[in-house]
C-alpha cells in the first residue's frame, strides 16, 4: 500500500506566480523524494509604487513515503 505525505511550503519569486512554484519544488526536492504534486493553495503579490515587484504561493507538495 502507498502512503502520500503532504508539506506545506512558501515560496517567491520576481518572475512570476509559476517561477515560484517551481522553486518550491526544486526546493523540496533537495530532502524530499518522490515528489507527486503540488497544490498552490494561495498566491499573493507584493506592490511597491503601483508595481508587482515579488509574487509568493503557498504551496502543498505530496510525495509518496515507504
Amino acid at each position: 500500500m502507498k502512503m502520500v505525505k503532504v508539506i506545506e511550503v512558501i515560496a517567491a519569486s520576481e518572475k512570476g506566480f509559476d517561477d515560484a512554484t517551481q522553486k518550491a519544488v526544486e526546493q523540496a526536492s533537495k530532502t524530499v523524494k518522490n515528489i507527486k504534486s503540488v497544490y498552490i493553495e494561495n498566491m499573493n503579490a507584493n506592490v511597491e509604487n503601483n508595481k508587482i515587484v515579488s509574487y509568493a504561493v503557498n504551496a502543498k507538495i505530496s510525495f509518496e513515503i515507504d
